[in-house]
Formats: C-alpha cells, structure tokens, sequence
C-alpha cells in the first residue's frame, strides 16, 4: 500500500472515528452550558470524560494535520518549505493535544 494510499485511509478513519466524539463534545457542551463553575469542573474531571476528550483532541488533531499537509502538497511547490511546513505542523499537532490532555488531567 504507498503512502498516499495509507494517508487517504487514514483521514478517513480518523474523521469516521471523530464523527461520535464530535457528537459526545457538542452534546456535553449542550448539558453543561447552564450549569455552575463546581457542576462544570466535576464533569470535566470525570473519569469518562477526560478519556473521551482526551480521544476526541488527539483524533482531531491528527485529522486537522493530514488535511492541512494535503494543502500544503498541493499548493506549495518549493520541497524546503513543504517539508518544514509539514514538520512545523506535525509539531504541533503532537503538542497542543499533549499539554491540553496534561492540563486536564490535573484538574
């Protein structure tokens, strides 16, 4: 299977996997919205929460970076650039969800 193959499988997946975790997120936010600072703190520190969000951040994450590095395939030419653009981003498409994820579980 080349690379380009498994790229396309790949965001494929992660947005079928995304769409019930974008389900879950915008339900839970729905529920929460009236809610008060201890009643939102104690469903963010849930045990069930934290795993969900933490999924939902690190498949939305991923996804968002396969999607922008096709962009940058297609649309930037010079090989130095595409190839920093596409490190940079993978960068921080491994940080971001990794401190958020970090930050949430200590709560």
């Amino acid at each position: 299977m080349g690379s380009v193959t498994k790229k396309w499988l790949f965001l494929k997946v992660s947005s079928a996997i995304l769409i019930p975790l974008m389900i879950w997120f915008a339900m839970s936010l729905a529920s929460i919205y009236d809610k008060s600072y201890n009643e939102v703190l104690t469903f963010i520190s849930s045990q069930p929460s934290k795993l969900l969000f933490s999924m939902f951040l690190i498949f939305a994450y991923f996804f968002s970076a396969l999607s922008i590095s096709e962009v940058f395939e297609d649309y930037i030419e010079h090989k130095n650039i595409k190839n920093a653009a596409n490190k940079t981003l993978n960068i921080f498409a491994i940080v971001f969800p990794l401190l958020i994820i970090i930050l949430v579980f200590n709560l």
